[in-house]
C-alpha cells in the first residue's frame, strides 16, 4: 500500500511538471520557513510534508540565512538546525528526486534578529565587505548544492501611520510623507546606489557559477528608496513582491483593516498604495518585465483584538481595536493566525456551542474579489474575546493567481508552506491554498 502511495505521488509530480513545461505555466515560488521543522504538535512541518508540497512548486526557497554584522559574511542564524541537525543538507538532498525544481537559499526575511542594522552595514561596507558577502554566499550555496540565492534584505520599513478618518487627516498624512516627517533613512539614496552595486557584483559572480539570483521585497519596504529597478533588473532572475501585511496589528494597533487587498479599497480615506495592484504597477512603470515579477500571497492572516468600542458590525475600517489578538495554539505569534487556525474558527459542528475564545467567528466574503474576505467576533459585554481577521483563503488566493495570469506575470511567491493547512485539518486535501494557486496558474 505504501509503495502504491509513493508511486502515485511520483506520477503526479511528473505529470504536473510535464504539463507546466508544455503549457508555459507561471512559476510558483514556494517559501519554506525552516523554523516550521522545530515547531511542536500539529504545527511541525516534516520532510514528508515537504515532499507533498514539492509537486506543486517550481522553485523552493529555504529561509533563512543571515548576515554577520562584524564581517559582512553570510552566516547561519540557526547553526543547531542547519548544521548539527543537517537540515540544510536534508533539504537540498531532495533535488535528486525533484530535478525540475530550483532550490534557493534566502537571506534575511525578517528572521535575522542577531543585529539591528546589519543589512545597512552590509551596504555601507564598501567593495571589501561586498566581496566578503559575495564569496561567503557563493561558498554556502555551492557547498550545500543550492541552485541560487534569494535576497530578502531587512531594510528600514515605512513608518506606520493612521490613514483613516476625515479628509483633513488623510491630507496631513500625505503631506507629512512628502515633507519628510516619515523618512526613516536619510541616506536612502546612497544606500540605493550601494545596493545596486552589490546586486550587480553578486550577479556576475553567480552567473559565472551558473547560479540563480532573486530579490524579495519585504512588506512595507519603500521600493522607491532602495531599489533602482531599471539598473538591477538585468542582474536578477526574478523578483518576489511581498504584497501583504500592508496593515498589521503591530503597525496599526487601533484600526483593523484589510491586510492584503488586491485593489485599492475606496472610502474612509485609505492610502492608495496599500494594495497589490499599486505595488505591481510601480515595478512595471520602472520598466521591469512582467515575466520577472512574482506576486506574494500569504498563507496566514492578521488578527486584531476588538473592544466594545469596535461595535458589532465588523465592517472595516474597524475602530477602537486593541492591537494584536492572542497567539494561536499552532502559530504561537500574537496578531497572526495560519490558515488552518483561521479555518477552524469558522462555524462548524465542533464549535457550534463553544463560548469565549473558542466561539466561532462570522465569515464575510468578498464577492468582488478585490479586497479579500474577513472574519470577526464582536467583543462580549465584558469587552473580552473580540477578534477581527483579515486573510487570504483558497478562493481569494485563486483569484490572485488569476490576476497573475491576466497580467502575464512571472508567477506567485507563496509565503509560506508551513502556514498552509498542510495536515488537512479543515479539508480532505492537504495544502489547500497551495493547490488552489497551482491549479489556477496551470
Amino acid at each position: 500500500m505504501m509503495y502504491s502511495l509513493w508511486l502515485g505521488l511520483g506520477l503526479s509530480v511528473m505529470l504536473l511538471a510535464s504539463f507546466s513545461a508544455v503549457s508555459g505555466a507561471p512559476n510558483l515560488v514556494c517559501f519554506y520557513d525552516s523554523q516550521g521543522f522545530q515547531r511542536q504538535g500539529l504545527a511541525q512541518f516534516t520532510m514528508t510534508d515537504m515532499e507533498l508540497a514539492l509537486q506543486f512548486c517550481t522553485h523552493i526557497i529555504y529561509g533563512y540565512a543571515g548576515v554577520n554584522a562584524d564581517n559582512s559574511e553570510l552566516q547561519s542564524i540557526n547553526k543547531r538546525l542547519d548544521f548539527e541537525q543537517r537540515h540544510l543538507a536534508q533539504f537540498t538532498a531532495l533535488k535528486d528526486r525533484y530535478p525540475h525544481i530550483k532550490f534557493l537559499l534566502s537571506v534575511g526575511g525578517d528572521a535575522d534578529q542577531n543585529e539591528g542594522n546589519q543589512y545597512i552595514k552590509l551596504l555601507e561596507s564598501g567593495q571589501q565587505g561586498h566581496r566578503r558577502f559575495i564569496e561567503s554566499a557563493r561558498d554556502v550555496v555551492r557547498r550545500f548544492n543550492f541552485d541560487g540565492l534569494d535576497l530578502a534584505l531587512q531594510l528600514p520599513r515605512n513608518k506606520p501611520r493612521k490613514v483613516h478618518g476625515d479628509v483633513g487627516s488623510a491630507w496631513k498624512s500625505f503631506k507629512k510623507f512628502f515633507t519628510g516627517d516619515y523618512i526613516v533613512d536619510e541616506d536612502s539614496e546612497t544606500h540605493k546606489g550601494q545596493l545596486t552595486a552589490l546586486i550587480k557584483d553578486l550577479s556576475s559572480a553567480f552567473k559565472a557559477n551558473n547560479l540563480l539570483l532573486s530579490l524579495t521585497v519585504l512588506p512595507n519596504v519603500n521600493s522607491s528608496w532602495y531599489y533602482d529597478a531599471p539598473a538591477i533588473e538585468p542582474s536578477l532572475d526574478f523578483i518576489n513582491l511581498g504584497t501583504f501585511d500592508f496593515l498589521t496589528p503591530q503597525r496599526n494597533p487601533e484600526e483593523a483593516d484589510f491586510s492584503a487587498p488586491l485593489y485599492e479599497a475606496f472610502g474612509q480615506n485609505r492610502l492608495g498604495h496599500y494594495n497589490v495592484n499599486y505595488q505591481l504597477e510601480h515595478w512595471l512603470l520602472q520598466r521591469v518585465p512582467a515575466h520577472k515579477l512574482n506576486i506574494g500571497i500569504a498563507a496566514y492572516g492578521r488578527a486584531w483584538k476588538l473592544s466594545t468600542g469596535s461595535g458589532d458590525s465588523g465592517m472595516p475600517v474597524v475602530a477602537a481595536a486593541e492591537g494584536a489578538a492572542p497567539a494561536g495554539r499552532q502559530s504561537k505569534q500574537e496578531g497572526m493566525l495560519n490558515w488552518a487556525e483561521i479555518c477552524q474558527l469558522m462555524p462548524n459542528p465542533s464549535n457550534a456551542n463553544a463560548k469565549g475564545a473558542d466561539a466561532p467567528v462570522r465569515r464575510v466574503l468578498d464577492p468582488t474579489k478585490r479586497y479579500g474576505s474577513y472574519a470577526f467576533r464582536a467583543a462580549d459585554s465584558n469587552g473580552e474575546h473580540g477578534l477581527w481577521i483579515s486573510y487570504d483563503d483558497p478562493d481569494s488566493a485563486s483569484s490572485k493567481a488569476s490576476y497573475v495570469r491576466s497580467k502575464n506575470l512571472g508567477g506567485v511567491a507563496f509565503f509560506d508552506l508551513t502556514q498552509d493547512d498542510f495536515r488537512g485539518q479543515c479539508t480532505t486535501d492537504r495544502f489547500p491554498m497551495l493547490r488552489a494557486i497551482k491549479y489556477r496558474l496551470l
